[in-house]
């Protein structure tokens, strides 16, 4: 079984952490993976770097600027996770944008992540319909779990959509605005942690954008699965490099 999908069954809410490959330098993308897994987070999401990031504020932004700047590249990141498997087992997620893809050749890519061990996918600008008649097949082949995104924008029959395309769990998008630009939880996203969890999702949901610490990861999970945290991991990592991952962690969890 995939190990995105293994990991959905543990009865515990889970923490998905986020970094840009290739930041705070270049090659401090497998340490950080494996700090992260010994400190017992249970997805990581490793950002592709790409120099126009839609949905990402000016943290991950700069993070991915930065990334690219020390050189990181597809080719560089692939011959970097190559034998990521061989220390690391939980979940790994490559989340990115669709143009780095494209120029790779998705069925390349597709099929570099199933031979490094890349669980699934999280490409925020790749829409369903495309998907669906596009590439659909190709993911499949190679065993990988696309992660579609909502919002509280989204529309039921949308979401509708979304869950029967659906075959790992849905990021939850806490709010309508880019990654590290709000702070804490208010009523609006309240009502939508619930409108959500009443519609009986046959997948989970996780949530991402806004959860920095223990308080905001407790409410964003008390109806979810889960959650993600990034533009509060990447502060750290830009002010402690990749020292105290443990610290952050601990902050979130205990």
């Amino acid at each position: 079984m995939n190990r995105i999908k293994q990991k959905l069954q543990e009865d515990k809410k889970l923490l998905s952490i986020y970094f840009s490959a290739g930041f705070p330098s270049l090659n401090d993308t497998v340490t950080i993976i494996q700090d992260l897994e010994k400190n017992d987070v249970d997805f990581i999401e490793i950002g592709l770097p790409f120099s126009d990031p839609l949905a990402d504020g000016p943290t991950i932004q700069e993070s991915s600027t930065i990334a690219l700047k020390n050189g990181m590249t597809t080719e560089i990141l692939f011959d970097q996770l190559k034998d990521i498997r061989k220390t690391v087992t939980i979940p790994l997620i490559i989340m990115g944008y669709f143009n780095p893809m494209l120029q790779y050749g998705v069925e390349d890519f597709c099929a570099k992540c199933a031979e490094i061990g890349i669980d699934g996918l999280i490409i925020p600008d790749l829409p369903l319909d495309v998907y669906e008649r596009d590439y659909k097949a190709i993911f499949e082949k190679h065993g990988l779990v696309n992660i579609f995104l909502i919002t509280p924008q989204t529309g039921d029959a949308r979401i509708q959509q979304i869950d029967a395309a659906s075959d790992g769990f849905i990021y939850m998008v806490s709010s309508a605005g880019v990654t590290g630009s709000q702070s804490g939880f208010g009523n609006t996203q309240e009502d939508y942690f619930s409108r959500i969890e009443n519609m009986k999702l046959k997948n989970p949901q996780i949530v991402g954008f806004g959860i920095k610490d223990a308080e905001t990861f407790t409410q964003a999970t008390k109806s979810t699965k889960g959650a993600i945290i990034g533009s509060a991991f990447i502060k750290h990592l830009h002010k402690e490099g990749v020292n105290g991952i443990a610290n952050f962690v601990k902050t979130i969890r205990y």
